[in-house]
């Protein structure tokens, strides 16, 4: 089944507003936050520079660039007029940062644009990502700053136990909101491929169980895709987001997604002679 996300225009209006509620959620999420500044600060950001994040979704990740000390500008690109909406809505009155909609695949920017550019949790849903980098490339200035940020979503758990029911909920968010559960285990090659040059490629580990606010919505999500395409009855659907709840309320919940960061540049032009 196509992932929510990479037909975003095409779902409706109340998919798309959930998903924006869900990316507010997770940004909001400390943990979320920790993992952001750790590849973050692997970038060299020069002065003044002029940032892009492609797949902004509601600006999240954006608005945040937008405070760097060193960022002069921050653009935010997605394909969702909804998400373009929200993320100006959110981010009105902040300097230097501005939304566009479009597509990672036919990126309307000029050549060597941009000094860094991100990508934050947008391969896995993009069906070619190799296209979405080699638009990156083009638009980097050369010597600029690639980091792309993804969750590695072939290991999203909830089991504390063999035949654990609520792991459906964990393939279903795959099936339903993940083009590719395996993108972020690709990414160095991808980014070779595109021109890049790696600098840095490490794990993340992400887990919830005390106050699993992110983790439930992937429980919710998973359930309900599950009883709108009728594989499971909205009883059943019901049940496991329950028993999800059961489990924090008992201090038994687990949730767990590792994610992956590469830090990558785009070569130098050559030194004229």
């Amino acid at each position: 089944m196509p992932d929510y996300y990479n037909i975003i225009t095409d779902v409706d209006l109340s998919i798309v507003e959930s998903i924006a509620n869900v990316l507010e959620i997770r940004a909001a999420d400390p943990e979320q936050r920790r993992m952001l500044d750790a590849y973050l600060a692997q970038i060299d950001f020069p002065d003044q520079a002029r940032v892009l994040e492609i797949g902004a979704g509601t600006g999240a990740v954006t608005r945040y660039l937008a405070s760097h000390p060193k960022v002069a500008s921050v653009t935010g690109l997605d394909p969702s007029p909804a998400f373009v909406a929200t993320a100006r809505q959110l981010g009105d009155g902040i300097p230097g940062l501005d939304f566009v909609e479009g597509s990672a695949h036919a990126l309307p920017f000029a050549a060597d644009t941009f000094d860094v550019i991100i990508f934050h949790t947008t391969l896995c849903h993009l069906s070619e990502p190799a296209n979405a980098l080699a638009q990156a490339a083009r638009v980097l200035k050369p010597g600029g700053w690639l980091a792309v940020f993804d969750g590695d979503y072939a290991s999203t758990t909830f089991g504390t136990g063999d035949l654990d029911p609520l792991q459906i909920c964990a393939e279903s968010f795959r099936e339903y909101f993940i083009d590719d559960s395996w993108v972020g285990r690709l990414t160095p090659k991808l980014a070779r491929q595109a021109g890049f040059e790696p600098v840095s490629y490490r794990s993340h580990g992400y887990t919830e169980s005390a106050c699993p606010n992110y983790m439930l919505t992937i429980v919710d999500r998973g359930a309900d895709a599950l009883a709108a395409h009728h594989q499971i009855g909205p009883e059943l659907a019901a049940a496991l987001k329950g028993e999800a709840r059961r489990r924090v309320d008992e201090h038994r919940f687990f949730g767990h997604i590792s994610y992956t960061s590469l830090i990558a540049r785009k070569p130098a032009e050559p030194t004229q002679h």
